[in-house]
């Protein structure tokens, strides 16, 4: 069995709205954290393979060849050519019921595995080394009846449904499940790996799960209102199905709240020590994830998500008068940051980290992206939650008063404060959509205090942070050096696209940030060490603003080239190494995929395509 690093790019996931798991090409499962993608891994190979633990199965006299989802699912297959035939492995995580918005699914917190063969017979090996708790603790294997039991503490995963013996072997980490089979063309094999129970399951009932499974994807992907309103996305529909996928299986079924990534540690620069827990949801994506969910037919998911983050929000911001930028999935996740010393690193990029400690920074953009998300969604037909109408102007208050400070900003820069540009245009941002909230009758507070910050807020950022020597809006009133995030501010309305000013802002980013197609972030000091790839969202907001500035061509020219760098079965991580194409950062990333769905709606608007909704973020207010 391989114990080396396979490339981020070559896995697939799988997931049942609660946990996900990432199955590699050679079908291998490397990562997966039960009984939630918040919770502790159980395989974590990705990060250690020889100290991680996974779930391995392989043709004896074969070769994998091939990795795809069945179609409009998240239902993987692995497939080894063979001599002796040709074998599929088809991967899925139970899921039935409705996936619409929350509470209508269910999922019985277990892997399965079908294993067919379609001619002949092929011999398999297997290997289940289950680590739990990130295998900071000890391990124990041992048979129960039919099954194979993994216990740490009380924690218990279960296997079954070997057919035949299985060998039990201690490795210098600690047991290790191998066994070897045959699988015969009329006889296929469900093995299943269960959290918390060692029910077993027969190969029929995996075939009705699995069709479960099928159906309740197939369902959610081809309501009524989503199938009518893909149309503009054109040549680009395959992939905006497969985002608008990733985009789901990244999201809660209790809460509603969207990770902003399966994975934890997965490096910015292999061997570097930008390593990030992500099994996190973050306020800043929920503008766009709004305005993609509610353009693809998603009403319910875009409300779960929209009125789970304003529910956070309005419940910590109460108790403690500021607002956190990011939050758990689960009200009981950990967020404290610490490393795990036992696990080397995604191929020695260590420290590996759970929690994230930017949960306490300032960053003052998060006003502006709360407010954004509630103005956006009401201005598209829906409805605030009561507590949230009270909450939201105590948002604009607290930017009135917060907006002289210097911040950290949507990059988390941990060298800072600073007085940053984008984080400004943000401030401005929420006092512009505080004012239309008001405005439109969906709130009430002080307009009139509102509407003097955000024009001296808007006075200061056009006296200080335009670079007349740069030819750009600046990253801050401090450091005249390009920023990627400053892309944002016509997609917020701050200025027009055809300003001057953000057309050249354009210009310099495309000569300074942008290197074989994909866009950096900055080229600055951020405080930490080492350097990173391309960030991928950063070029989707380049298509965006190119789409809005009427360059049309040029806008295609990216997003076609974003659309090719997709992995083999559709899906992106942070970032990409711009000389390599190599993934880097956690995998897969909401964000992008999110991102990939706007882009497609952007550049389809400007070639005059119809929309499914009335107008999108900048070209409403441009």
């Amino acid at each position: 069995m391989r114990r080396h690093h396979l490339p981020i790019e070559d896995y697939g996931a799988i997931g049942d709205l609660r946990g996900v798991a990432l199955v590699g090409r050679d079908g291998a499962i490397d990562w997966c954290c039960l009984p939630g993608l918040e919770c502790a891994s159980v395989f974590a190979a990705l990060l250690d393979p020889e100290r991680g633990g996974r779930f391995a199965i392989e043709a004896v006299d074969g070769e994998a060849t091939t990795q795809r989802y069945i179609e409009d699912t998240n239902v993987l297959e692995t497939v080894f050519e063979g001599d002796g035939g040709t074998l599929v492995v088809t991967d899925f995580m139970p899921l039935s019921g409705s996936l619409e918005g929350c509470g209508g699914s269910r999922a019985e917190q277990a892997i399965y595995r079908l294993l067919t063969v379609e001619e002949g017979s092929l011999e398999v090996d297997v290997e289940w080394s289950p680590r739990l708790e990130y295998g900071v603790k000890p391990t124990k294997i041992h048979e129960e009846g039919r099954a194979w039991v993994a216990r740490c503490g009380s924690d218990l995963l279960s296997l079954t449904g070997l057919p035949g013996d299985a060998e039990l072997v201690e490795d210098r980490v600690g047991p290790v499940l191998q066994a070897r089979f045959t699988v015969e063309a009329d006889a296929p094999v469900l093995l299943v790996t269960r959290w918390g129970s060692a029910d077993p399951a027969s190969p029929e009932e995996g075939r009705e799960r699995l069709d479960e499974t099928i159906g309740s994807w197939r369902a959610w992907v081809h309501k009524e209102e989503a199938t009518s309103t893909r149309a503009w996305a054109g040549e680009w529909g395959g992939a905006v199905i497969r985002s608008e996928l990733a985009l789901k299986l990244l999201t809660n079924a209790e809460t509603g709240a969207i990770a902003a990534a399966a994975t934890t540690s997965l490096p910015e620069e292999i061997g570097g020590v930008r390593n990030w827990d992500y099994r996190l949801s973050w306020i800043r994506d929920a503008a766009l994830v709004a305005q993609s969910l509610l353009a693809l037919g998603h009403r319910a998911d875009a409300e779960a998500f929209i009125h789970w983050v304003e529910h956070v929000a309005a419940t910590e911001g109460e108790a403690e008068w500021g607002l956190k930028i990011v939050y758990g999935l689960q009200a009981h996740q950990e967020m404290e940051e610490r490393e795990l010393v036992n696990l080397a690193g995604y191929r020695k990029s260590a420290p590996v980290r759970i929690g994230n400690e930017a949960e306490d920074q300032l960053q003052l953009d998060v006003y502006g992206e709360l407010l954004a998300a509630a103005e956006e969604f009401f201005r598209l037909g829906g409805r605030l939650e009561p507590e949230v109408i009270e909450f939201l102007p105590k948002v604009a208050d607290m930017a009135c008063e917060a907006w002289r400070e210097p911040d950290y900003g949507i990059w988390e820069m941990r060298n800072g404060p600073f007085h940053l540009v984008h984080s400004k245009v943000m401030v401005w941002v929420a006092l512009d959509m505080a004012i239309r909230l008001a405005e439109e009758g969906a709130i009430e507070g002080d307009v009139e205090r509102w509407t003097k910050s955000r024009d001296a807020v808007r006075e200061e950022i056009l006296e200080k942070g335009y670079d007349e020597e740069l030819g750009a809006f600046k990253q801050s009133y401090e450091r005249p050096v390009l920023d990627a995030a400053n892309l944002r501010m016509s997609l917020f309305g701050f200025l027009p696209t055809d300003d001057p000013r953000v057309q050249s802002t354009i210009d310099r980013t495309l000569e300074g940030l942008t290197e074989n197609g994909l866009v950096y972030r900055y080229r600055s000091d951020d405080g930490i060490a080492g350097g990173e790839g391309t960030f991928g969202v950063c070029t989707f907001w380049l298509v965006d603003v190119l789409a809005l500035s009427g360059r049309v061509d040029e806008a295609r020219e990216f997003l076609e080239g974003m659309v090719a760098r997709r992995n083999h079965v559709g899906l992106y991580s942070e970032e990409i190494d711009a000389h390599t194409g190599e993934f880097l950062g956690n995998f897969p990333q909401a964000y992008m995929h999110v991102a990939l769905i706007n882009s497609t709606l952007y550049l389809a608007s400007a070639e005059g395509r119809e929309l499914p909704i009335p107008s999108l973020l900048g070209a409403a207010r441009d």
